[in-house]
């Protein structure tokens, strides 16, 4: 469908009457991403949005405690 290189994808999406949106197959695929997953939504008015699988940011969150000195192991 796309001719963009491995990993990589563009797309659009439509907001519903709900303000949800559909996060294609071939994304959700991509991510490994199931019913009843968890993503993060960061929001910046003058860099737009993101979305991230909770893991990421929780990946992330846990290596800056580990760097600030604060791991719990």
């Amino acid at each position: 469908m796309n001719n963009f290189p491995e990993g990589k994808y563009l797309s659009t999406v439509k907001i519903g009457p709900k303000g949800q949106i559909v996060i294609p197959k071939e994304v959700r695929e991509m991510f490994s991403l199931g019913t009843g997953d968890s993503l993060v939504l960061m929001a910046d008015k003058t860099q737009g949005i993101a979305l991230q699988p909770f893991s990421y940011v929780e990946n992330f969150w846990n290596a800056v405690n580990k760097l600030n000195g604060e791991d719990k192991k």
